[in-house]
């Protein structure tokens, strides 16, 4: 095998690896031991309460109220109704929608579940029950609903528990959190909840994802890690994600108990975005095996955490992630100085063995900055094809049909990321004119349809004046993957020193390709041998694969408005590549040619795909 076919080997692997671990669990049949989660059964729940759309005050919105009621008393809880009023702004939204109704109470759906210990802090399992006009809520949240009702079925098949689980189904989450408000500031039940599950989604579909966390999250975020093998499908969920959330205006019911400082944990899932308060949400289109995943969770956690003796403590909030679903790893934030300097040492150890040109390690560094100015600027010009960005949408309809078109953005940032790593591949930028014309034409683009965007044009003038530089790429593999390696150190040591909980995504993949890079050096400085190469197409195997599975929910949580963070993420995917690039790198130059049309095409395709459609929907 020549180095081009261990490179295939390797991206092929790469994406194999992460479409696998990306896919939910299967959803369990109806039969399943009644001491687990069936997405099968808490279907049923899904079809009743799906049945139409349900909006706060209207006669089906009672009807789901009453079937709730009915179920939770069903399972043996000690059930009431606790009624709030709107805010103001709630009230101004409702008359938005124009429904009928004017001013209804948002009533709230208690469950009680004792335990042996009633004075024991309680485990509080929440999700909504109302929806938006003009969706039946399939998702939102009518499979947090249903996960919950199974998921209690589940607890007391298991037998009695320590402390009291309570169930909140709570009103008005729609308009503006008024349920969750109502309860956390008037329910007799509130000064007793010690830990807080919350089940969301939005979308239809995907892997379910722990997204966010109370204040302090050490000790809830390791009972995660080491409830994780007991869930079907394990964890997906990282700091970074929680961190992300952290900064954005978005809010769930779980805003409220975190405000209050009540630990707990926020699943959701955001796959098949086109369905998000949409029509099509309707029980049929749900994707089971989501429910599958968000109701296990929901189940494990819950039933670990109500037979314990003291629930988390609260302590710094831990950087963590999970590796392909299959294990959470959770660390304090000061190990990434570790974590950094083990990485430097391993670096520094292939570096001797090796003994690249010190001028191709500064090439290979230079080309990992264009890499990044270009990712950036290349990514955000292909991504306004598709539409403006959330942020310029114009009316609630344009947001809802740029979340139909985001499947479509996805894959042109995909493209376009791949298209630079193919290039660089080929031990080469392009020309200098070409090059500058790209990043030009993109950063004009971006300005024409969005306005100045700082991010944007300070990529540009990075990747322009690098490109316009007499300096070529790296020559000698081996430096430029040092080289490369060095920039994603740097960014993690930047990350680890002003965002620590951001870091992991720079220092864990640096680790294991100098890790990678180390073992082939030291059995070959060359890293020619077949031994060698096995060594680095695994490791960079592994490190494309857990980058692409990363940066899946990245693009749909973020993407749609910086869909720069692709050629991040691509950057940490290209160093330890960059040792497998083929002597002649013609057939790459091609290929990249090519990945950068599609990229455009697909882009652009997705108005066409997923025209605007009349405004019927208000949010």
């Amino acid at each position: 095998m020549n180095r081009l076919h261990w490179l295939i080997a390797a991206l092929a692997g790469a994406c194999l690896l992460a479409a696998l671990a990306s896919q939910g669990p299967r959803p369990r049949l109806p039969d399943a031991p009644p001491e687990t989660f069936s997405a099968l059964r808490a279907m049923e729940d899904v079809r009743s309460i799906a049945r139409a759309p349900h909006p706060v005050g209207t006669a089906e919105h009672a009807r789901v109220r009453d079937h709730l009621v009915a179920r939770l008393t069903g399972l043996g809880l000690e059930t009431s109704l606790h009624t709030g009023t709107l805010s103001e702004a709630s009230r101004r939204r409702l008359a938005r929608w124009d429904i009928g109704v004017e001013n209804p109470p948002v009533v709230n759906i208690v469950g009680l579940l004792p335990g042996r210990d009633r004075t024991a802090p309680a485990v509080l399992l929440m999700a909504h029950y109302d929806t938006v006009p003009g969706s039946p809520g399939a998702a939102d949240d009518s499979a947090g609903v249903a996960a919950i009702l199974e998921a209690v079925r589940g607890v007391r098949a298991r037998g009695p528990a320590r402390r009291d689980l309570i169930v909140l189904f709570t009103d008005g989450e729609e308009l503006g959190l008024d349920g969750a408000n109502a309860f956390f500031s008037t329910h007799p039940l509130r000064a007793r909840v010690g830990q807080v599950i919350n089940l969301e989604a939005r979308g239809g579909g995907g892997r379910a994802m722990m997204f966010e966390t109370g204040r302090a999250n050490a000790g809830s975020v390791d009972f995660l890690a080491r409830t994780a093998p007991r869930i079907d499908g394990g964890v997906t969920s990282n700091a970074l994600a929680v961190f992300v959330y952290e900064l954005m205006p978005n809010g769930t019911d779980f805003t409220v108990p975190k405000k209050q400082r009540i630990g707990g944990l926020n699943f959701a899932f955001i796959g098949r975005p086109s369905q998000y308060h949409d029509p099509s949400a309707t029980p049929d289109a749900l994707d089971e095996g989501a429910l599958q995943h968000l109701g296990s969770q929901a189940l494990e956690v819950a039933d670990a955490l109500v037979r314990v003796d003291r629930l988390p403590a609260k302590g710094e909030n831990r950087v963590f992630a999970d590796l392909f679903g299959r294990m959470v790893i959770s660390l304090p934030p000061a190990s990434g100085w570790a974590i950094a300097l083990f990485a430097l040492g391993l670096a520094g150890f292939a570096a001797w063995r090796m003994r690249p040109s010190l001028l191709d390690a500064g090439r290979g560094a230079l080309d990992g900055l264009w890499f990044l100015g270009a990712g950036v600027v290349l990514t955000h010009g292909v991504r306004v094809l598709a539409g403006p960005s959330a942020a310029r949408a114009d009316s609630a309809e344009t947001y809802y049909t740029l979340l139909r078109r985001l499947p479509w953005m996805e894959a042109g940032a995909a493209l376009t990321v791949l298209a630079l790593i193919l290039l660089l591949l080929a031990g080469r930028r392009p020309a200098r004119w070409i090059g500058l014309g790209l990043v030009a034409l993109a950063a004009l683009a971006v300005t024409v349809a969005e306005g100045p965007n700082p991010l944007v044009l300070g990529a540009a003038a990075l990747a322009g004046v690098l490109t316009g530089l007499p300096v070529t790429a790296a020559e000698d593999r081996r430096g430029g993957a040092l080289g490369l390696l060095g920039v994603v150190l740097a960014a993690g040591l930047v990350a680890q020193a002003m965002a620590p909980a951001a870091a992991f995504l720079f220092l864990w993949p640096a680790l294991l390709a100098a890790a990678g890079l180390a073992v082939a050096a030291a059995t070959d400085p060359r890293l020619d041998s077949p031994f060698a190469l096995l060594i680095a197409t695994t490791t960079a195997l592994v490190g494309a694969a857990w980058m692409i599975y990363l940066a899946h929910p990245v693009f749909l949580g973020v993407g749609m408005d910086l869909p720069g963070l692709m050629a991040l993420l691509g950057l940490v995917a290209l160093a330890p590549l960059r040792v497998l690039a083929p002597e002649n790198g013609r057939a790459l130059r091609i290929a990249a040619a090519v990945s950068l049309l599609l990229a455009c095409g697909l882009s652009a395709g997705a108005q066409f795909a997923e025209p605007m459609r009349p405004a019927a929907r208000s949010t």
